[in-house]
């Protein structure tokens, strides 16, 4: 079994993935800033690493990713935050994070992105929405960057349905929606396998069993 770090371990694909995650035998550690979160994380069977990726720095990170076989990037600034932290979180946190795996001597990183990064914001977008964008499109430039085994997922708007197990997954940068859950389902199968480092996909509900789906991505 593996050793996974999750940065922004309380957000709610977070928590969903580190129940999938421990309930598969994985020992599973969040990242967080906030202590007073540590409970939430163990109900949903992850330790916790305390730890404000806006200020610390690599070799603080990458001490605290010893033992750890894969990382992957959750965290977001949020709803109502400012532009400046969607820089702060989006985009440095996002690279911080890979190259204390890289430090670290940590291989796999999965990073959550978003969909409508590789293309110009449409004509009246929201200014904040509009650096939200740019600071996921650096990250993933960032990362990719780095001497990392990475992978990429792009989710549609995200909704809080009950997850299906059934997606759709495609490397074009395409609209939709998908549950938390299913995002969970998603990268919790694409961490047990070691065919999708360089990939980028974008991940939408659909009809397609989850293990098909990645399948396609490398067929």
């Amino acid at each position: 079994m593996a050793t996974i770090a999750i940065a922004g371990g309380h957000g709610k694909i977070a928590l969903l993935l580190s129940r999938t995650l421990s309930s598969a035998g994985h020992d599973v550690r969040g990242i967080v800033r906030n202590p007073d979160q540590r409970a939430d994380l163990a109900a949903h069977g992850a330790l916790s690493i305390v730890l404000d990726l806006e200020s610390t720095d690599v070799d603080t990170l990458a001490t605290e990713l010893d033992g750890v076989d894969a990382v992957v990037f959750a965290a977001g600034a949020g709803p109502g935050s400012t532009a400046d932290r969607k820089l702060t979180v989006d985009r440095d946190a996002a690279v911080l994070l890979g190259r204390a795996a890289v430090a670290a001597g940590v291989r796999r990183y999965v990073l959550i992105s978003s969909i409508g990064v590789s293309s110009p914001p449409p004509e009246g977008t929201d200014e904040v929405f509009r650096v939200y964008l740019e600071a996921k499109k650096a990250a993933e430039e960032g990362v990719r960057e780095l001497p990392l085994d990475w992978t990429i997922i792009r989710p549609g708007s995200l909704t809080d349905d009950e997850p299906t197990g059934t997606v759709t997954l495609t490397p074009e940068d395409t609209r939709g929606d998908i549950s938390r859950g299913d995002v969970a389902i998603v990268i919790a199968a694409l961490l047990e396998r070691d065919d999708l480092a360089g990939v980028t996909f974008t991940a939408l509900s659909g009809s397609t069993e989850v293990e098909d789906a990645l399948d396609a991505l490398v067929s």
